[in-house]
Protein backbone atom coordinates (compact mmCIF):
# COMPACT_ATOMS: atom_id res chain seq x y z
CA UNK A 1 0.00 0.00 0.00
CA UNK A 2 1.56 3.16 -1.10
CA UNK A 3 1.69 6.46 0.97
CA UNK A 4 -1.42 8.14 -0.69
CA UNK A 5 -3.53 5.19 -0.19
CA UNK A 6 -2.39 4.91 3.37
CA UNK A 7 -3.17 8.74 3.82
CA UNK A 8 -6.59 8.83 1.62
CA UNK A 9 -5.44 11.59 0.30
CA UNK A 10 -4.97 12.70 -3.19
CA UNK A 11 -1.81 12.36 -5.05
CA UNK A 12 0.20 15.53 -5.98
CA UNK A 13 1.76 14.70 -9.02
CA UNK A 14 1.03 13.59 -12.67
CA UNK A 15 1.70 9.82 -13.40
CA UNK A 16 4.25 9.21 -16.09
CA UNK A 17 1.59 7.21 -18.69
CA UNK A 18 -0.37 10.78 -17.79
CA UNK A 19 2.47 13.09 -18.82
CA UNK A 20 3.92 11.21 -21.88
CA UNK A 21 0.34 10.14 -23.49
CA UNK A 22 -0.86 13.71 -23.20
CA UNK A 23 3.24 15.28 -24.33
CA UNK A 24 2.50 12.89 -27.52
CA UNK A 25 -0.93 13.83 -28.21
CA UNK A 26 0.11 17.77 -28.26
CA UNK A 27 3.11 17.03 -30.47
CA UNK A 28 0.79 16.19 -33.03
CA UNK A 29 -2.00 18.33 -32.41
CA UNK A 30 -0.09 21.82 -32.13
CA UNK A 31 1.74 21.40 -35.60
CA UNK A 32 -0.97 20.01 -37.24
CA UNK A 33 -3.22 22.67 -36.24
CA UNK A 34 -0.63 25.96 -36.84
CA UNK A 35 -0.86 24.20 -39.93
CA UNK A 36 -4.31 24.50 -40.93
CA UNK A 37 -5.46 27.20 -39.11
CA UNK A 38 -2.73 29.41 -38.05
CA UNK A 39 -1.10 30.32 -35.26
CA UNK A 40 -4.92 32.59 -33.55
CA UNK A 41 -6.39 28.96 -33.63
CA UNK A 42 -4.63 29.20 -30.26
CA UNK A 43 -6.68 32.02 -28.61
CA UNK A 44 -9.85 29.47 -28.39
CA UNK A 45 -10.36 28.91 -24.55
CA UNK A 46 -10.49 25.24 -25.59
CA UNK A 47 -6.60 25.44 -26.94
CA UNK A 48 -5.63 27.60 -24.17
CA UNK A 49 -6.81 25.06 -21.86
CA UNK A 50 -4.66 22.44 -23.62
CA UNK A 51 -1.29 24.98 -23.25
CA UNK A 52 -2.12 25.01 -19.52
CA UNK A 53 -2.45 21.00 -19.51
CA UNK A 54 0.50 20.23 -21.24
CA UNK A 55 2.73 22.89 -18.67
CA UNK A 56 1.14 21.07 -15.94
CA UNK A 57 1.67 17.75 -16.60
CA UNK A 58 5.49 18.68 -16.52
CA UNK A 59 4.97 21.03 -13.66
CA UNK A 60 2.31 19.56 -11.68
CA UNK A 61 0.72 23.19 -11.11
CA UNK A 62 -2.37 22.97 -9.07
CA UNK A 63 -3.30 26.54 -10.05
CA UNK A 64 -2.84 25.95 -13.96
CA UNK A 65 -4.82 23.10 -14.16
CA UNK A 66 -7.54 24.63 -11.64
CA UNK A 67 -7.88 27.54 -14.47
CA UNK A 68 -8.03 25.08 -17.33
CA UNK A 69 -11.00 23.17 -15.51
CA UNK A 70 -13.16 26.20 -14.27
CA UNK A 71 -12.57 27.75 -17.94
CA UNK A 72 -13.78 24.84 -19.83
CA UNK A 73 -14.95 22.38 -17.97
CA UNK A 74 -18.70 23.26 -18.70
CA UNK A 75 -18.19 23.75 -21.89
CA UNK A 76 -16.90 20.56 -22.92
CA UNK A 77 -19.31 19.00 -21.37
CA UNK A 78 -21.55 20.47 -22.95
CA UNK A 79 -19.64 20.38 -26.36
CA UNK A 80 -19.92 15.70 -25.25
CA UNK A 81 -23.46 16.11 -25.11
CA UNK A 82 -24.44 18.02 -28.17
CA UNK A 83 -21.85 15.23 -30.69
CA UNK A 84 -23.92 12.42 -29.01
CA UNK A 85 -26.76 14.13 -29.78
CA UNK A 86 -25.31 14.72 -33.67
CA UNK A 87 -24.39 10.89 -34.00
CA UNK A 88 -28.30 10.22 -33.57
CA UNK A 89 -29.10 12.36 -36.24
CA UNK A 90 -30.65 15.68 -33.89
CA UNK A 91 -29.21 18.74 -33.07
CA UNK A 92 -28.84 20.59 -30.38
CA UNK A 93 -26.68 23.33 -30.21
CA UNK A 94 -24.85 22.83 -33.37
CA UNK A 95 -21.52 23.71 -32.08
CA UNK A 96 -20.19 20.01 -33.04
CA UNK A 97 -21.65 19.83 -36.26
CA UNK A 98 -18.42 20.81 -37.75
CA UNK A 99 -17.51 17.67 -36.82
CA UNK A 100 -19.39 16.44 -39.78
CA UNK A 101 -18.34 18.17 -42.37
CA UNK A 102 -16.73 16.70 -45.17
CA UNK A 103 -14.75 19.31 -46.53
CA UNK A 104 -12.33 18.79 -43.11
CA UNK A 105 -9.95 15.81 -43.12
CA UNK A 106 -11.07 12.59 -41.30
CA UNK A 107 -7.85 13.14 -39.47
CA UNK A 108 -8.35 16.94 -38.27
CA UNK A 109 -11.72 16.21 -37.25
CA UNK A 110 -10.39 13.28 -35.04
CA UNK A 111 -8.02 15.68 -33.13
CA UNK A 112 -10.98 17.24 -32.81
CA UNK A 113 -12.04 15.04 -30.70
CA UNK A 114 -10.11 15.79 -27.55
CA UNK A 115 -12.90 17.42 -26.56
CA UNK A 116 -14.72 15.08 -25.88
CA UNK A 117 -12.06 13.51 -23.21
CA UNK A 118 -10.49 16.76 -22.36
CA UNK A 119 -13.33 17.50 -19.27
CA UNK A 120 -12.23 13.76 -18.03
CA UNK A 121 -8.78 14.47 -17.91
CA UNK A 122 -9.14 17.83 -16.43
CA UNK A 123 -11.17 16.20 -13.79
CA UNK A 124 -8.34 13.19 -12.72
CA UNK A 125 -5.97 15.99 -13.27
CA UNK A 126 -7.61 18.58 -10.86
CA UNK A 127 -8.19 15.12 -8.17
CA UNK A 128 -4.46 14.34 -8.01
CA UNK A 129 -3.08 17.80 -7.89
CA UNK A 130 -5.69 19.22 -5.95
CA UNK A 131 -7.99 22.66 -6.74
CA UNK A 132 -6.78 25.84 -6.90
CA UNK A 133 -9.33 28.59 -5.40
CA UNK A 134 -7.51 30.58 -6.87
CA UNK A 135 -8.25 29.81 -10.14
CA UNK A 136 -11.77 31.67 -10.83
CA UNK A 137 -9.72 35.38 -10.50
CA UNK A 138 -6.94 34.22 -12.78
CA UNK A 139 -8.75 32.63 -15.30
CA UNK A 140 -11.83 35.06 -15.73
CA UNK A 141 -9.04 37.85 -15.83
CA UNK A 142 -7.24 35.75 -18.96
CA UNK A 143 -10.79 34.90 -20.11
CA UNK A 144 -11.57 38.46 -20.46
CA UNK A 145 -8.31 39.29 -22.14
CA UNK A 146 -8.72 37.30 -24.89
CA UNK A 147 -12.11 38.17 -25.26
CA UNK A 148 -10.67 41.85 -25.95
CA UNK A 149 -7.87 40.78 -28.06
CA UNK A 150 -10.30 38.49 -30.23
CA UNK A 151 -12.61 41.43 -30.24
CA UNK A 152 -10.61 44.55 -31.47
CA UNK A 153 -7.89 42.21 -33.25
CA UNK A 154 -9.20 38.80 -34.83
CA UNK A 155 -11.43 38.78 -37.81
CA UNK A 156 -15.32 38.56 -37.19
CA UNK A 157 -17.61 35.99 -38.78
CA UNK A 158 -18.11 38.26 -41.91
CA UNK A 159 -14.55 38.57 -42.63
CA UNK A 160 -13.10 37.24 -46.28
CA UNK A 161 -9.94 35.69 -45.42
CA UNK A 162 -7.45 33.60 -48.20
CA UNK A 163 -7.54 30.63 -46.01
CA UNK A 164 -10.99 28.85 -45.24
CA UNK A 165 -9.44 27.41 -42.45
CA UNK A 166 -8.65 30.74 -40.44
CA UNK A 167 -10.85 30.76 -37.19
CA UNK A 168 -13.52 33.92 -37.30
CA UNK A 169 -15.35 35.23 -34.58
CA UNK A 170 -12.88 33.54 -32.15
CA UNK A 171 -14.34 32.77 -28.68
CA UNK A 172 -17.98 33.85 -30.49
CA UNK A 173 -17.06 37.60 -29.08
CA UNK A 174 -19.13 38.73 -31.95
CA UNK A 175 -22.01 36.43 -31.47
CA UNK A 176 -23.34 32.45 -31.38
CA UNK A 177 -22.93 32.08 -34.97
CA UNK A 178 -20.03 31.24 -37.17
CA UNK A 179 -21.42 32.64 -40.19
CA UNK A 180 -23.03 36.23 -39.07
CA UNK A 181 -22.72 38.94 -36.28
CA UNK A 182 -25.38 39.29 -33.87
CA UNK A 183 -27.59 42.53 -34.91
CA UNK A 184 -29.68 42.89 -31.47
CA UNK A 185 -27.75 45.23 -29.72
CA UNK A 186 -24.29 47.15 -30.05
CA UNK A 187 -21.55 45.02 -30.47
CA UNK A 188 -19.61 46.69 -27.94
CA UNK A 189 -22.48 46.10 -25.34
CA UNK A 190 -22.72 42.36 -26.55
CA UNK A 191 -19.30 42.11 -25.84
CA UNK A 192 -19.85 42.86 -21.87
CA UNK A 193 -22.87 40.71 -21.55
CA UNK A 194 -20.65 37.55 -23.04
CA UNK A 195 -18.35 38.48 -20.78
CA UNK A 196 -20.25 38.25 -17.45
CA UNK A 197 -22.31 35.53 -19.50
CA UNK A 198 -19.23 33.03 -19.38
CA UNK A 199 -18.19 34.40 -15.72
CA UNK A 200 -22.10 33.52 -14.63
CA UNK A 201 -22.54 30.69 -16.60
CA UNK A 202 -19.86 28.74 -16.61
CA UNK A 203 -17.01 29.76 -14.58
CA UNK A 204 -18.68 30.53 -11.75
CA UNK A 205 -20.47 27.10 -10.95
CA UNK A 206 -16.99 25.67 -12.36
CA UNK A 207 -15.40 26.92 -9.50
CA UNK A 208 -18.14 26.19 -7.01
CA UNK A 209 -18.62 22.49 -8.16
CA UNK A 210 -14.82 21.90 -8.12
CA UNK A 211 -14.46 23.61 -4.43
CA UNK A 212 -17.07 20.86 -3.33
CA UNK A 213 -15.41 18.01 -5.08
CA UNK A 214 -12.20 18.02 -4.34
CA UNK A 215 -10.15 19.03 -1.50
CA UNK A 216 -8.02 23.19 -1.23
CA UNK A 217 -4.63 22.73 -2.99
CA UNK A 218 -2.09 24.60 -0.77
CA UNK A 219 -0.74 27.86 -2.17
CA UNK A 220 2.98 26.80 -1.84
CA UNK A 221 3.70 23.11 -2.86
CA UNK A 222 6.32 21.11 -0.90
CA UNK A 223 9.03 19.63 -3.05
CA UNK A 224 8.38 16.14 -3.95
CA UNK A 225 11.27 14.05 -3.59
CA UNK A 226 12.14 11.51 -6.26
CA UNK A 227 11.95 7.76 -5.11
CA UNK A 228 15.77 7.48 -5.56
CA UNK A 229 16.19 10.36 -2.62
CA UNK A 230 13.62 8.68 -1.13
CA UNK A 231 15.64 5.47 -0.82
CA UNK A 232 18.82 7.02 0.11
CA UNK A 233 17.55 8.62 3.19
CA UNK A 234 19.24 6.87 6.14
CA UNK A 235 16.89 5.05 8.98
CA UNK A 236 17.15 6.62 12.36
CA UNK A 237 19.25 3.64 14.70
CA UNK A 238 16.45 2.52 17.18
CA UNK A 239 17.66 1.62 20.63
CA UNK A 240 17.63 -1.94 20.16
CA UNK A 241 20.41 -2.32 17.64
CA UNK A 242 22.48 0.05 19.68
CA UNK A 243 22.16 -2.45 22.49
CA UNK A 244 24.91 -5.41 22.39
Amino acid sequence: MNAEQQSGQPAEYVPAWCKWGFTTFMMVLLPVYWVNYGPTDFLFFCQVALLLTLVTVWTDSSLLISMAAVGVLIPQFLWVLDYGTELTGHRLTGMTHYMFDGRKTPFLRCLSLFHGWLPFLLLFLVKRLRYDRRALVVWTVLAWALCLVCFFYMPGPEAALPNPKTPRNINFVFGTSRSEAQHWMASGLYLGVWMLFLLVAFHLPAHLLLSKWFPKAPTQRPLRRSSSEAKSTVEPTSPRHLQG
